[in-house]
């Protein structure tokens, strides 16, 4: 027999219709859906937490339902969690988050959901989806990374691995292997379970033998033979190190190595090797910018550009892009597309901001490039590294002042400042959200984007515009969901991009 809740005098007693009627938050993340488990949690303490999802924008479901994507629980067994899931008969549960309570308070905490790590993950259920869900169930991982949500580093012993066959493959201008290995880690990266044994592979997109056979190794061994003998390559330690000099690419790099050059020291004595200003400054400036940003530094760059951008032009827009857009850390450099609503005056607005940062004293090297964009070009037959627009590569000052909690790592000297790698570029605003998408990454997600708007929409997508080949127009786009609704896919949160 039930008892009625006690209500403690002095308190009002809520009518049964004022408690059950929910309160209207802003959904800030549409294709999260939530579902506490309330055994173990208990009845008050899940609605606690739910009240607070809902408060921070996710949308948290009552009932288990196949419009659920993350189950969360606490301390309930795995095993017995397992049956009673099971026994739910849902359809899509092979696709559904299984996470401990960390991953929900990890989200709380920043306010969004976070990307989901092994710890977050029940792992004793993992072996009971893939070994009890019918075969058909795993074909779920499409080939294109942009119908893929990746917010994890999942499966990094196995992805790392491929990306230095990647990086290998690269130097020695073998595209097609490259970007096969590219394609095998962003797939790995994309699942929620770590792969325990080739099996659970047998359904899964872009994992050619070559990659399965290093998978293999590392399940049986834990490392990769063949990656180790790369990374003791002279060759490729080479290229590696003169290639993380801002301004020198594998072909430079190259060049150098079979000139017999191993060291920066042996570069800079060279008197036949003549730098770029771009090189130079990236042997300058190479002991600050070889180092990874942090969020609070980006962060603190946006609000110094920010500020020297509005008191150019009040209504202008500055926008954080790269990985610290798709929720990072750590990078290697900061984006920024900068813009405004009068159509022309973005160009002038770039070099006015490039003459303001000059007269601070915190401009230390710039390369601009002036805008070539015409609408006449359009659509170009072949993708293009660059874009039209223009843009710059800077190497800006950071002031540890600026920084909240101030300069990270080993930063932390007397000096009181930084130097650190900056990209602006400037499209006009009606472009503003092809720019924005490309300039977001990463890189993986963008190029299988731009195939599939090709191989499967018979439309051509780049940083400028979106073409239909068959209706032969442009289609118009303000926002990144308006060029994914004309793609005909699901739009993808910019956290869910890591491909």
């Amino acid at each position: 027999m039930f008892r009625s809740p006690v209500v403690p005098r002095g308190r009002k007693r809520l009518r049964p219709e004022e408690a059950a009627a929910p309160r209207r938050e802003e959904v800030k993340f549409g294709d999260v859906r939530l579902y506490l488990v309330e055994r173990k949690m208990g009845r008050s303490r899940r609605s606690f937490l739910t009240q607070l999802a809902r408060s921070k924008g996710f949308i948290v479901e009552d009932v288990l339902s196949e419009d659920v994507t993350h189950v969360v629980s606490e301390g309930s067994q795995a095993s017995s969690l397992w049956k009673w899931l099971k026994e739910s008969a849902l359809k899509n549960l092979p696709s559904i988050h299984v996470l401990d309570i960390s991953w929900f308070t990890d989200s709380m905490k920043q306010g969004r959901p976070v990307a989901m790590e092994t710890k977050h993950i029940i792992k004793e259920i993992v072996p009971t989806l893939l070994e009890d869900c019918p075969p058909t169930a795993a074909v779920a991982v499409s080939q294109y990374a942009c119908q893929r949500r990746t917010t994890t580093q999942n499966n990094k012993i196995f992805t790392d691995a491929f990306e230095v066959l990647a990086e290998s493959y690269e130097f020695n201008e073998m595209d097609g292997w490259c970007l096969g290995f590219r394609r095998a880690a962003s797939v790995l990266k994309s699942l929620p379970q770590m792969v325990q044994s080739l099996d659970s592979t047998h359904n899964l997109p872009c994992l050619g033998k070559h990659a399965k056979a290093v998978m293999d190794e590392i399940l049986q061994h834990g490392h990769s033979f063949e990656v180790e003998k790369i990374l003791s390559d002279e060759r490729y330690q080479t290229l590696k190190l003169f290639t993380s000099v801002f301004g020198v690419g594998p072909k430079t790099a190259d060049k150098w190595y079979r000139r017999g050059l191993r060291s920066f020291s042996s570069i800079l004595e060279d008197s036949s090797i003549h730098l770029n200003q771009m090189q130079q400054n990236g042997f300058l400036y190479y002991g600050d910018i070889s180092r990874a940003v942090s969020k609070a530094e980006a962060e603190a760059l946006t609000r110094v550009i920010d500020e020297a951008v509005h008191a150019i032009t009040p209504d202008a827009v500055l926008t954080l892009t790269g990985g610290f857009r798709r929720g990072k850390e750590f990078g290697h450099d900061v984006d920024f597309i900068v813009t405004t609503p009068e159509r022309g005056e973005e160009d002038s607005l770039l070099r006015n901001l490039l003459n303001r940062l000059r007269k601070q004293g915190i401009l230390l090297y710039c390369d601009y490039q002036p805008s070539t964009f015409d609408m006449s070009t359009l659509p170009v037959q072949s993708f293009e590294a660059m874009d039209q627009f223009a843009k710059c590569f800077l190497i800006m000052r950071l002031d540890s002042s600026h920084v909240e909690g101030g300069l990270h790592g080993d930063q932390r000297d007397s000096r009181g400042w930084t130097a650190v790698r900056v990209d602006l570029v400037s499209p006009p605003m009606d472009h503003y959200a092809f720019a924005l998408l490309g300039w977001s990454g990463s890189r993986q997600f963008d190029r299988d984007l731009r195939r599939f708007a090709r191989v499967e929409r018979r439309m051509t997508l780049d940083n400028h515009c979106l073409y239909d080949r068959t209706k032969r127009e442009f289609l118009a786009a303000m926002t990144e969901k308006d060029i994914f609704a004309h793609l005909g896919l699901e739009y993808i949160e910019p956290w869910q991009r890591n491909a």
